[in-house]
């Protein structure tokens, strides 16, 4: 399926999926309902054997809207939160190889849908990654921080947690948010040979180990979607949210 802000383009049995939504492909809620969505429709299309995850632009994903989001009235923050939920969830689990092919600036939500893939290749270049929801007042939904606490070691998620410092693609490398970088102009070709390599993998294979290997993480995402148990349902942004984000924007403006 193809929309405004996803599109997907078929390579033999690969599906390259480009967010876009410039400049900063960032997520609103109706972008996150959209990706979610374009992720089912590959899970359930047998003659896909991996997925390329990409965006349009050299911004790979800011994140959440922080221009859009922190003005949601209750209900749709409720729904945000479950949609982001989903989404993080659905990437995470998807029942086949995933790849990250990272071509720009990737912060907050960004860096949660890098570590969601399989595998993770950042272009080389002058850009960074970082979890900066520390810095723009936006609490750590359950799936976010279950995929960081599952993907990196203790000290790097501690670090990129606690400091909301950005990373540039070298350090992201040496941290394990990346597994490898390559020239710009060789990001989706690299991306492409990985992909075929992993889709040859036995698929229903594959989709029980990666789900054996993620289970408690997938557990509490599952657990928050279905179940309603995610803490920030009633009281996720507020009047520091709005504050720290307008900042940020300032500084990027």
């Amino acid at each position: 399926m193809n929309t405004d802000t996803i599109r997907i383009e078929r390579i033999d049995n690969i599906a390259v999926m480009r967010i876009n939504r410039p400049p900063a492909n960032a997520i609103d809620l109706a972008l996150a309902g959209e990706f979610d969505n374009a992720l089912a429709a590959v899970e359930n299309s047998s003659d896909i054997g991996a997925l390329i995850l990409t965006a349009t632009g050299n911004c790979f994903s800011a994140g959440l809207d922080l221009k859009a989001i922190p003005g949601y009235d209750r209900d749709q923050q409720k729904s945000m939160v479950t949609q982001v939920n989903r989404l993080f969830g659905r990437l995470y689990g998807l029942p086949l190889p995933t790849i990250a092919a990272v071509n720009g600036h990737a912060i907050a939500g960004g860096v949660i849908l890098t570590l969601g893939c399989d595998y993770r290749i950042g272009a080389e270049g002058d850009y960074k990654l970082g979890l900066a929801e520390a810095r723009v007042g936006v609490a750590f939904p359950v799936s976010a921080m279950a995929i960081v606490k599952s993907e990196l070691n203790h000290r790097v998620a501690r670090l990129m947690v606690l400091t909301a410092r950005n990373l540039t693609p070298e350090e992201a490398l040496a941290s394990g948010v990346l597994d490898e970088l390559q020239p710009a102009d060789r990001l989706l070709d690299r991306a492409l040979e990985v992909a075929r390599e992993m889709a040859a993998l036995p698929r229903e294979t594959y989709a029980r180990i990666k789900r054996t290997m993620r289970g408690p993480a997938l557990a509490r995402i599952d657990d928050a979607v279905l179940n309603q148990t995610e803490p920030m349902l009633e009281s996720w942004l507020g009047d520091e949210t709005r504050k720290a984000a307008s900042e940020a924007l300032k500084k990027t403006n």
